[in-house]
């Protein structure tokens, strides 16, 4: 592996880079941004620095479907299939009104580079419909889904593209969808998605995954800055199916959980939240909106608290160049996809805050969906120890190859991830090479 700057890449990537400050909000241009400096410092060729910066497919589709009240609506939905050098492209599927073109793309990217990471033979995609699925019915949100699906049919199957719950959707989701697509090939196909109930051919462990990867290698971050996981103080912004899980698990392992959030807002409890309690009154109440046994803190609030690691654990561009001087944790958890912008991580970096980046940190679920395809794929199904195990262990050696490529090229744990992802997909691609 080269190490030095190369001289033919850098005018090639010189504008490319120049735009990283340009576009904060931006997700395209931000994990774009860290690949330009990964692919730079990796010295790659810029052809095929061309080729890894493409998408392989961008897929628009219209969605009409009748309303319950009889009225026809017409959503627009996406699908990106980022690079399948490696295998079938793997990503989530998301219903959100802020969905939109340039935000799959990243979130397909960085599949790409998330699955390369903890060295799965998946490439990268990832899809949406703009929609509000909290003003929608159940079988309006079915109808979508189905008319979704049979609209991008021709990309999906279990050795070309395989799909995952996202944002707002979930295993009823998924199940609608493996169905839709054995109905059009006229056989039942369960390898068609992952995160599918159990009784589908889901994976055990799979609804944990995400969250349960994050303990690990916040367990070994701890163990990295010579800290104890025991009393250790936790924030986790965002108590979804990732943050809730990881709350719950980092609790479990000895961790103080000082602070959670949800949309409605957050608490905070310097003596440590009973999570187990919070758990019952979102189930009941489905917002952390009214929990009474702590002080009321916001989102932003909360992301600025001090405590030993901080999980964001919502949505993209969390942390910015506007709040990341504000931050007190020791270290971060990238529980969501693309929570800190590339401007805050110069900031982050600088302040010597130890960043376990996205791709390493929340790829716990797509190691477990992983295990679900090959599980459908063999007939064969694991018991959850099994797959606890499989998955810590590939959660501890990746963190420990990210570390060393880390401080092996003196960088960040975050451009020390994409150089890793990034040599791996490049290399496969010189030894396919270019079919033309």
């Amino acid at each position: 592996m080269a190490t030095s700057k190369s001289r033919k890449a850098q005018p090639l990537m010189k504008q490319d880079r120049d735009r990283r400050f340009a576009l904060e909000g931006n997700p395209f241009e931000a994990m774009m941004s860290r690949f330009d400096d990964a692919a730079t410092r990796l010295n790659l060729e810029p052809g095929l620095y061309r080729v890894l910066r493409a998408p392989e497919k961008q897929i628009i589709v219209s969605v009409p479907i009748p309303r319950d009240n009889g009225e026809i609506e017409v959503f627009t939905g996406f699908r990106v299939l980022h690079n399948t050098s490696r295998g079938p492209a793997k990503g989530g599927i998301r219903f959100d009104m802020n969905v939109s073109l340039d935000e799959v793309k990243a979130l397909a990217a960085w599949m790409t580079w998330k699955c390369a990471v903890v060295n799965l033979p998946f490439g990268g995609s990832k899809g949406g419909v703009i929609c509000d699925p909290s003003t929608m019915s159940d079988r309006e949100i079915e109808r979508v889904t189905r008319r979704y699906t049979s609209a991008i049919i021709e990309t999906l199957g279990p050795e070309s593209d395989v799909p995952a719950p996202d944002v707002n959707t979930n295993e009823r989701v998924m199940a609608w969808i493996m169905d839709t697509y054995s109905m059009h090939k006229r056989h039942t196909v369960t390898g068609v998605v992952t995160g599918k109930p159990i009784a589908m051919g889901g994976s055990l462990g799979r609804k944990d995954a995400t969250g349960r990867g994050c303990l690990v290698v916040t367990q070994c971050a701890l163990a990295k800055r010579k800290m104890k996981t025991r009393g250790a103080t936790v924030a986790v912004q965002g108590f979804g199916n990732v943050g809730s899980t990881a709350a719950r698990l980092m609790s479990e392992a000895g961790m103080k959980i000082v602070a959670v959030s949800d949309k409605s807002g957050g608490v905070f409890n310097a003596r440590g939240l009973d999570i187990a309690d919070c758990l019952k009154w979102v189930a009941d109440k489905k917002f952390l909106d009214g929990y009474h046994k702590g002080e009321r803190v916001s989102n932003a609030e909360l992301l600025t608290l001090k405590c030993d690691v901080l999980v964001p654990a919502a949505l993209e561009n969390v942390i910015t160049s506007k709040n990341a001087d504000d931050i007190q944790a020791k270290i971060i958890c990238e529980g969501a996809n693309g929570p800190t912008t590339a401007q805050a991580d110069v900031i982050l970096d600088n302040k010597g805050v130890y960043v376990i980046p996205d791709i390493l940190a929340n790829a716990g679920g797509v190691t477990v969906s992983y295990f679900e395809w090959a599980q459908d794929r063999s007939g064969y199904f694991w018991d959850e120890e099994t797959v606890n195990d499989r998955l810590h262990k590939i959660m501890t050696h990746s963190f420990d190859e990210v570390h060393g490529m880390s401080v092996k090229h003196k960088v960040s744990m975050r451009i020390g991830a994409y150089m890793l992802a990034i040599d791996r997909v490049a290399a496969m691609h010189r030894m396919r090479g270019l079919y033309a």
